[in-house]
């Protein structure tokens, strides 16, 4: 109940009118109509605006929508699985890469201060990634170029924007780079440690669309993969749909993902380091002849296929309570 007093106090009302105008524009269902339905799931189902048009809740019946992931589900699951004690070892990026620091395969540091060390973990590259190391979403993700002349310049700009987090730019595998040039496209990997196995529950492949990130809140799309292909059309925030990619033309549908079982290996490790969070999102980049880890989410989104590409319109619920060995509506 708290998450949804929390979820109503947040409520962006402009943006839910956005997003039925959307949905009306597509379906002709009246917008009446849809804002007293998106109401009802909301109160019934755990429903967000943006899950409600993702999952086409307005196309399913009741037992179908029983069965599709919600915000207040998902927050749920979370509340029982991951200790909050241990959340800023996953938020903080700082402590994050020094927890996963051997599973990230790529130089970092933190500058805080230290123009020196900035200047020396410069000195081999041509660009870097910088972030802030409480950022989420993809934003003050940037591409720096950088231009040994201006380096104190651009030192004292990162300090002045809190992007202290420097990465070495990962190389991604030709192929993702022949897809989607503008960012590293990966692969979001959502697992459950039980304390024994780690169970796949869903895995997801985010490709950019020109933006420095291939984050979905920040203009990217993403489609599903099962053992290792892509099996869906992707898409984006404002429900567009890709089959191809629409910068380089590539099929999405039927892509196959490089070294995709080093992935999954990957993920199954790093589910075991920190076992008070059981419930987390990784994201992997996908190397010419290897795997990393970019981060870890320990509040994974919601990413289920909408039911118009599915012949059986479910959601992920039966998966997750299956693994888990829990039933989502009594949490």
């Amino acid at each position: 109940m708290a998450y949804k007093l929390k979820c109503i106090k947040n409520l962006n009302v402009n943006t839910m009118l956005e997003v039925i105008d959307n949905i009306h524009k597509k379906t002709k269902l009246s917008k009446n109509y849809l804002l007293m339905d998106m109401i009802i799931c909301a109160n019934k189902y755990g429903t967000g605006y943006y899950d409600y048009q993702e999952f086409e809740f307005y196309n399913l019946n009741k037992l179908e929508r029983k069965t599709y992931l919600t915000r207040v589900k998902n927050n749920a699951i979370v509340k029982k699985f991951n200790n909050r004690e241990y959340f800023e070892l996953f938020d903080n990026k700082k402590e994050f890469n020094k927890k996963f620091d051997k599973f990230l395969k790529r130089n970092w540091m933190v500058i805080d201060s230290n123009y020196n060390e900035f200047i020396k973990f410069c000195s081999d590259k041509k660009e870097i990634i910088v972030k802030p190391i409480d950022g989420c979403g993809g934003i003050g993700v940037e591409l720096i170029k950088l231009n040994n002349k201006n380096l104190k310049k651009i030192y004292d700009k990162l300090i002045s924007n809190k992007q202290i987090l420097i990465e070495e730019k990962i190389k991604q595998h030709k192929s993702l780079n022949n897809l989607n040039k503008s960012s590293v496209n990966t692969l979001r990997i959502v697992t459950f440690f039980d304390g024994k196995k780690t169970h796949i529950l869903n895995t997801v492949f985010k490709i950019g669309n020109g933006g420095v990130t291939d984050n979905f809140s920040s203009g990217s799309m993403y489609t599903f993969v099962k053992d290792g292909k892509v099996i869906v059309p992707a898409i984006d925030r404002e429900d567009n749909i890709f089959e191809t990619h629409p910068i380089s033309n590539i099929d999405i549908i039927g892509y196959e993902i490089p070294n995709y079982e080093k992935a999954i290996e990957l993920v199954k490790e790093c589910s075991k380091v920190i076992k008070e969070v059981k419930y987390v999102g990784w994201d992997v980049a996908i190397l010419e002849d290897d795997v990393c880890l970019i981060e870890g989410n320990c509040y994974p989104g919601i990413y289920q296929i909408k039911p118009k590409f599915m012949n059986i319109k479910e959601g992920l619920i039966n998966t997750y309570e299956h693994a888990m060995k829990i039933k989502i509506d009594k949490l």
